[in-house]
């Protein structure tokens, strides 16, 4: 990362993200556009059973939306699920236990969702990793990269034809300001070329996940 590219990140960070950023954003929300009936809809969330992810499927669910919340973990999953439900009322929401590592198995699920023809409005990917030190699956693949960027595309390109039935579907993915810190260098997706550093993987990565066709 740059000098220059850094002390633009530090600028543009104190600006625009974080508590000072949100605040500084909120004075042009209109809070009528949050004034929906999401009860005809269906959405699927990554990473829900935590922080961005967990307060997109309470706030989904409180709208009377269906929402599939995909998670790694049974017992963190099963928790935010049962606080959702208690909180909004809605009986709509499901758990779907995925690693997003496992690429394999997150085809197999997304397949299998499509094949059962349910609904699907709206993807949200949320779920993220960063690894601080370089490790790799069985099949040679830099774990951060499966994660942030091959799960993602997976999950997304199969689930598209089952999207698509809808008017106006929507895939949502959520990226970090992080990645303003970092040049997208396609010839390094994994990380391979110099000293390894989780930050600056993440923040590469999460720039990449933004490409789509």
């Amino acid at each position: 990362m740059s000098l220059y590219r850094n002390a633009v990140f530090i600028a543009k960070g104190l600006r625009e993200f974080g508590q000072s950023g949100h605040a500084t954003a909120s004075k042009s929300f209109n809070t009528e556009d949050l004034n929906v009936d999401a009860s005809a809809e269906s959405y699927m969330i990554t990473g829900a059973n935590s922080g961005i992810g967990y307060s997109t499927a309470m706030a989904i669910a409180k709208k009377g939306g269906t929402v599939h919340m995909v998670c790694r973990n049974k017992e963190r999953g099963e928790t935010a699920q049962k606080a959702i439900i208690d909180e909004s009322q809605n009986m709509n929401v499901h758990l779907h236990l995925v690693d997003m590592l496992d690429t394999r198995r997150v085809f197999q699920f997304a397949t299998g969702f499509v094949d059962e023809d349910k609904q699907l409005n709206v993807l949200v990917n949320n779920a993220g990793v960063m690894f601080g030190s370089l490790e790799f699956t069985e099949e040679g693949l830099e774990k951060n990269f499966v994660v942030n960027s091959l799960g993602t595309y997976v999950l997304t390109d199969t689930l598209i034809p089952l999207l698509s039935k809808n008017e106006n579907p929507r895939v949502i993915t959520v990226s970090s300001g992080g990645m303003y810190t970092m040049k997208l260098d396609l010839n390094n997706l994994q990380s391979r070329k110099g000293s390894f550093d989780g930050t600056f993987t993440y923040a590469h990565q999460k720039a990449f996940c933004l490409c789509s066709r």
